[in-house]
């Protein structure tokens, strides 16, 4: 079985396209590895508060696999995952 990648295309002030190896990750660590948090703690509490929203709803599982197609955004700012 190939192994898929994520590309994730920020449409932000940060452009640059980054590439982890899973078939999806979930709400939190996007968060956190985009850099769109500092803290795992302060993702949870942003879910939790329904400040996040993906695909157009609010989204309060910190948990949620995302997936290729994903939209993820927070503050106004949209983050797009690709799969590779």
């Amino acid at each position: 079985m190939r192994p898929h990648k994520y590309q994730v295309v920020s449409f932000s002030m940060n452009n640059q396209p980054s590439i982890i190896s899973k078939d999806y990750i979930k709400l939190d660590q996007f968060l956190k590895w985009q850099g769109i948090v500092q803290t795992g703690g302060e993702a949870k509490i942003r879910i939790k508060e329904g400040e996040v929203i993906v695909n157009g709803e609010i989204e309060t599982r910190r948990g949620k696999k995302l997936r290729t197609g994903d939209r993820v955004s927070l503050g106004g700012v949209s983050y797009e995952v690709k799969l590779d």
